[in-house]
Order: C-alpha cells, then structure tokens, then sequence
C-alpha cells in the first residue's frame, strides 16, 4: 500500500493541465473536457465538474423517428447527455479504461455501451445487427460515429485490435466486441454444434462475422449474457 503525506498524496494525485485539447487523459480511466461550447457525453458518466456547465439529457426525438423505435425495440441505447457551457467536465465509466481518437472525415462503428463523449462535429447514428430478431439482450445495437473531431470510447481493460482482410475474415463474441472500422458491416453467425451442446444461453453460440478489408477491436471481458429469443 502506498502511503503519502497528505501534502505528498495532494501533490501526486491532482488534477494537471497536459495541454493536450478538448479531449484529455486525466488518467487512463478518467476523461477531461476543456468544455467551450458543447460535447455529447454518455448519460450518468460525469463525475465532476469546475466552471459554468449545463447538461441536458438527450431529447427522445433527437435522433428522429428510427432512432427512437430502435432503442425502444432494443430496450436500451446510446443514452447521451449535452454538456454545453465553458469549464472542465470529468467522465469515467465504471473504471472503464478510457481512449481518445481522433476522426479525420473517417467513420467508426462503436458497441452502444462504449461511446463515452464525442464533439458535436461528429455525426451519429444507431444502426442494430443483422438477424437481430435471434437475441434480446446485449451487443445487438451500436452507433455510427462519422465526421472530423475528437470521440472517446471505453473498455474493460486493454483493447485488441484485429485486422480484416479479403481472405482472413474475423468472428467475434459481440458481448466482447466493442468496435470496428466504418466500411465493414458485421452479419450475426449461429453457430448450431455449439449452440446445441452449450444449451441455448449459450454467448459463443453466436459470433459476429465481419468481412472485407478493415479492423475490429475487442476487449478480455463479455459485456453480458446474449440469449436467444423466447
């Protein structure tokens, strides 16, 4: 156990400006927005805040009709909040480790459960998985970030990047599959051996194929239980 002063513990653990922008790494778990103007963060993920901010929960229509029957079908969803004003904004995510990319007129698809903030130059869309009428219950939507600006996503520990290419297609659990690059369009396999000696609870009875040419990150841990449709 580490043990401090107090005056030591102030010190090693404050809150330091790195010059880094909007987006900067307070630690590998901890987000900080150099807020002025306004950002989209995942709703219930602030955890402080300095300076004059107003956070307004995102508006049922704010996405149009589709999004709206999309999250209603899936039972949950990208839930966002706007933080709008000028100050500092802190995000975390159950401990979640924290990483900031960088988009430059690029897209990416990200798990529903992982977006943690975006600028509001980013552009953002639910889409669901294919055959999502097999399953009811986790990795089924995922949002569509595109554009030119700052988004920060979350895992749970530290991410895998795998490439796909023509003739090495990837499969993955999708409760562990947190995002892939905007080109690809994942299909949901049934995998019936595994499905069958498992019993139909079974997560590896289904995967996500993707295929083409592009990239698909995953995390060491399962997000939750896929089931199959009573």
């Amino acid at each position: 156990m580490s043990r401090f002063t107090l005056q030591d513990f102030i010190q090693e653990t404050q809150q330091k400006d790195l010059g880094q922008g909007v987006f900067e790494l307070e630690t590998d778990r901890v987000l900080e927005l150099n807020l002025n103007g306004m950002i989209w963060t995942k709703l219930g993920s602030m955890i402080s805040y300095m300076g004059s901010v107003k956070f307004t929960r995102e508006g049922i229509l704010e996405q149009g009709i589709g999004g709206f029957f999309k999250k209603a079908i899936t039972g949950e969803g990208c839930r966002l909040t706007k933080a709008e004003g000028t100050g500092k904004v802190y995000l975390a995510d159950f401990g979640k480790k924290v990483t900031i990319l960088n988009l430059r007129d690029e897209a990416i698809f990200v798990n529903g459960n992982d977006v943690l903030a975006f600028e509001s130059s980013i552009n953002y869309e639910i889409k669901m998985m294919k055959k999502v009428g097999a399953m009811m219950s986790g990795g089924l939507f995922n949002v569509r970030l595109s554009g030119t600006g700052m988004i920060a996503i979350t895992t749970h520990y530290n991410p895998v990047t795998l490439l796909v290419t023509p003739d090495c297609p990837v499969y993955t659990d999708p409760n562990a599959t947190v995002a892939w690059s905007g080109n690809l369009t994942p299909t949901l396999k049934t995998d019936v051996s595994l499905k069958t000696f498992f019993g139909r609870g079974s997560g590896e009875s289904f995967q996500s194929e993707f295929t083409g040419s592009g990239f698909v990150v995953i995390q060491p841990y399962e997000e939750g239980a896929m089931q199959t449709a009573t």
